[in-house]
């Protein structure tokens, strides 16, 4: 188990703090995309960089909010050749950055094409290999399912989100196909990972922040996916539901 304090106080932010979060929040992302976006046009853009400006930017986004983070289970070697995919609970945009400070590897989470439209951070992402798979058009399809596969191939580990939007009270949501057919497309070792409390942190659709909140990743059991078809879809989504469930549960995930 691994505890990750940043400050065990909790409280509710004021008005001005709340204001200094997303201040801040959005200086530190326009920081590190700029600089990702300054190496890769200059030729000195890699992958550990690309590591290191992630951890260190959801490191510093978290210690705005003060959470408090404790990590539970056996994270996998991602370094075996295998090809990953990380399916995180979802019920807050800092989400993504526990998972980069708990997690090792090369994370890139799977990104709604919406996000590489904005301005400075979309073109970083591109650059930072973050990948994205349009199946409205399926000839774009299948050309970005065989780059996701690629990259995993390379060593990257992909983080997506089966709920498809946040949850609002930290309970679990119906579940989109979008990732799984991913997983079963590349034959990929599904990590099932769930955060409880970070719902707490900034709760879905408010801009109320509360901070020193305690958050508790819990790292389960990798499930296969090598040699399952199309026909094991609801098996595998109901699997990965039931071991989130019980991630989220009242149950240890030592």
């Amino acid at each position: 188990m691994i505890r990750l304090k940043l400050n065990p106080l909790t409280e509710s932010a004021t008005l001005l703090r709340r204001a200094g979060v997303v201040l801040g929040s959005v200086g530190l992302t326009a920081l590190y995309s700029l600089l990702i976006l300054l190496r890769a046009l200059f030729g000195k853009l890699n992958r550990p960089i690309v590591d290191k400006y992630c951890r260190e930017w959801s490191a510093a986004l978290l210690r705005l909010v003060r959470a408090n983070l404790t990590v539970r289970g056996a994270v996998p070697d991602f370094g075996d050749g295998r090809r990953y995919i990380v399916m995180c609970t979802h019920a807050s945009h800092y989400d993504i950055p526990v998972s980069f400070v708990s997690l090792p590897g090369s994370i890139r989470m799977l990104a709604k094409k919406e996000l590489f439209s904005i301005p400075l951070l979309g073109q970083a992402m591109r650059a930072a290999e973050f990948p994205s798979i349009d199946r409205s058009n399926r000839t774009r399809a299948v050309r970005d399912l065989e780059r996701a596969r690629a990259m995993m191939e390379s060593g990257i580990v992909l983080w997506a989100a089966p709920e498809g939007t946040r949850s609002g009270d930290g309970k679990l949501l119906p579940f989109k196909k979008g990732c799984f057919h991913l997983a079963l497309d590349t034959e990929a070792v599904i990590v099932p990972v769930a955060i409880r409390g970070i719902h707490e942190v900034l709760p879905a659709r408010t801009w109320q922040i509360n901070l020193g909140q305690p958050v508790d990743v819990r790292v389960g059991t990798p499930f296969e996916t090598a040699g399952k078809t199309k026909e094991d879809l609801p098996e595998v989504m109901a699997e990965v539901r039931q071991r989130l469930e019980d991630l989220l549960g009242n149950g240890e995930a030592e």
